[in-house]
């Protein structure tokens, strides 16, 4: 089974819990540092690694723009909005999935954080056209319809794998909606006892044809096995920092 590896590595983690207390602190900061840095980059932010953990810090970098500034900070700020949800135990709504996506155009974009689209569009690059406008708020009703019951019974993993899909073939704002997916993709996982994933920029390529794939085929496995790849290496580092 595609997810057996995934569960027997999360299987010994969880009876090394709780974690050394620095060691965990640790991880955390070079996870959220790699999180925000590879899911702003997929999207365009020229930002590297070090000058985001350098923002991260407090510390403006010269001839950046303030919108690059914005989307570190942003993100930061949406990760610890996401693991406050997981902490609450909260139940995915539809008023989260729009306080995330506030947050990320947080000072960007203000007249459209949080409000689902009111034009059409089209996304480059892709086969897949996202419903009208119109569409948008229903669409956003049947996904927490689906998320609410028939989903439930799926393997955590894949659940998110699809949560991610099916959020981001509706694409109800007019930007962040990757940022935002890659979000509730790990809420999702975390909620579960998972860990965090990092889509890394230097596969965004392969990552969109797996998208394209499943929203214009239906055809998921791509998708769901990046997913997969990308948490047992999450998984990994874990294992070798708490060992």
């Amino acid at each position: 089974m595609r997810f057996d590896t995934v569960d027997a590595k999360k299987q010994i983690l969880d009876q090394k819990r709780p974690f050394p207390e620095h060691t965990l602190a640790g991880i955390k900061e070079h996870l959220w540092l790699e999180w925000t840095y590879n899911s702003n980059a997929i999207e365009g932010n020229t930002l590297t690694l070090s000058e985001t953990k350098v923002v991260l810090e407090g510390i403006t970098i010269g001839g950046k723009t303030l919108r690059e500034h914005l989307e570190v900070i942003n993100h930061r700020d949406a990760i610890i909005y996401v693991e406050d949800i997981v902490s609450r135990r909260e139940l995915l709504s539809g008023w989260q999935i729009k306080n995330i996506h506030r947050l990320i155009l947080k000072g960007i974009d203000d007249e459209n954080a949080g409000v689902y689209r009111t034009q059409n569009v089209i996304i480059s690059g892709a086969t897949h056209i996202p419903p009208e406008a119109v569409h948008v708020p229903a669409e956003m009703k049947e996904l927490q319809k689906w998320y609410s019951n028939e989903v439930q019974a799926l393997h955590p993993v894949q659940r998110a794998a699809l949560l991610h899909i099916k959020f981001v073939k509706i694409h109800p704002f007019t930007d962040g909606n990757g940022r935002t997916a890659r979000l509730l993709m790990n809420l999702e996982l975390m909620k579960n006892g998972y860990l965090p994933i990092i889509i890394k920029k230097d596969n965004r390529v392969q990552y969109y044809d797996a998208l394209d794939k499943a929203h214009v085929k239906e055809e998921y496995d791509d998708f769901i096995d990046i997913v997969v790849a990308e948490l047992n290496q999450t998984l990994d580092l874990y294992l070798k920092m708490i060992s």
